[in-house]
């Protein structure tokens, strides 16, 4: 227990350490967070008359938000599967920061639900009544909290085994793997079925909803892993070699390709038959009754997501710049796609014919912002704590001389 206290003490102090380009990033990021904190504490004093949403559109930014982030979260699952069911070793010593990005995001999610909630203690209510396994909304509570806890164990454990240089026992982690494999499909199911089973909201009345969520989860999520590998590889010691990018580019190429192809069959449904359920449909690409203010972003979307997958298609994409350009054009217009292309259109038109545009306020981007800020401060830390422990330059060893010579390593080490 003190050792595993020391460690703990020792990953806290070396968060705070870092050149002037962390001490910069680290300061831009805690302004936001506290901006959007500030944000949050009006709303909590205003309620949610402070925000855009409104009867007709009840569900915002904050909502577009988690069903993004929702979907980044299988970052971890795309590099645990190449390891651990096809042994794809490139992959190997990157997987922890998939893990990392998973616990990031989930607590993001968990932040975006809570400030759409209006008023926190609200949240009493489903836990006094958890109305299980009636109702999608409690599935997707269980599903984000224990992907969550997978994910925390499994991180956990392996930093912990390289800081005291132990070879992590395979009982410990590898079924936490595989379980944390399908949790990781399960939270997005789950996500979609929160829209699916909404019966009066034709937008979406779609079963492709859950593949399309995977999809673009598959893209966006290994898309930030390889902007983050880079950025590990170029101001750390870490090594990170061109293979690992180049399995990742092959994951979101091939992903890419199938949300648009998805993409197309959900247009062709929708246009193709021409019926009244598509009145959503047409406000988010064309516009209805002279309310167009998402079709802007939607065609950005589309071209983004376009470009993004025509250039990993590329044999150019091997080399650096063109992926990053690639990666950044398919996370930004994934968020579009699945953010606010996805959730508002949805209440427009109201099942009473009415049309409501939805635009959020300064005071919900403040809070959007914060949430954001915060998560990007914690993968932050996860990474500086995670990167000397992994190369080796913060161990016990290093810091306070070999382990006991009961450990089994010590012992080994003394016989050699």
């Amino acid at each position: 227990m003190k050792r595993y206290l020391t460690f703990l003490w020792q990953c806290l102090r070396i968060s705070f350490v870092g050149d002037w380009r962390y001490y910069a990033w680290m300061s831009v990021l805690t302004v936001f967070a506290l901006l959007g904190l500030h944000a949050w504490c009006r709303q909590l004093v205003g309620g949610l008359a402070t925000t855009g949403m409104t009867d007709q559109v009840s569900w915002g930014v904050y909502i577009a938000n988690f069903t993004y982030l929702v979907g980044l979260a299988a970052a971890a699952a795309m590099l645990v599967i190449p390891v651990y069911i096809y042994r794809n070793m490139h992959l190997h010593d990157v997987v922890i920061f998939g893990e990392l990005l998973a616990v990031a995001v989930i607590i993001m999610c968990l932040l975006f639900v809570t400030v759409d909630l209006g008023r926190p203690d609200r949240s009493l209510h489903l836990i006094q009544r958890f109305n299980f396994p009636v109702s999608m909304l409690t599935w997707d509570v269980i599903a984000l909290n224990g992907y969550l806890l997978l994910n925390l164990h499994i991180c956990g454990y392996l930093i912990y085994c390289a800081y005291c240089e132990r070879k992590p026992s395979r009982a410990f982690y590898v079924p936490f793997v595989f379980i944390a494999i399908v949790w990781a499909v399960s939270i997005h199911t789950v996500t979609a079925f929160l829209y699916v089973g909404l019966g009066g909201r034709p937008f979406w009345n779609s079963a492709i909803i859950a593949p399309r969520f995977l999809a673009s989860a598959f893209a966006a999520g290994p898309a930030f892993i390889i902007l983050t590998l880079q950025i590990v590889r170029r101001y750390t010691s870490y090594r990170v070699g061109d293979e690992a990018l180049l399995t990742l580019r092959r994951i979101v190429q091939v992903a890419a390709i199938i949300n648009l192809f998805l993409l197309g069959c959900e247009l062709f449904t929708e246009f193709y038959s021409d019926s009244a359920h598509t009145a959503s449909s047409r406000y988010l690409f064309l516009g209805l009754h002279g309310r167009n203010a998402l079709v802007p972003w939607i065609w950005t979307a589309v071209v983004f997501n376009s470009v993004a997958t025509v250039l990993l298609v590329l044999p150019s994409s091997r080399g650096l710049k063109v992926l990053n350009v690639a990666c950044v054009l398919a996370i930004v217009g994934i968020w579009i796609e699945k953010g606010m292309g996805l959730i508002v259109p949805a209440f427009i038109p109201t099942p009473l014919g009415e049309i409501v545009e939805y635009v959020p306020t300064i005071n919900e981007v403040l809070i959007s912002l914060g949430i954001w800020a915060f998560g990007l401060l914690l993968y932050t830390v996860f990474v500086r704590m995670s990167v000397p422990v992994l190369s080796g330059e913060l161990t016990y060893r290093r810091l306070y001389g070999p382990l006991r010579q009961d450990h089994p390593r010590s012992q080994a080490e003394t016989a050699a």
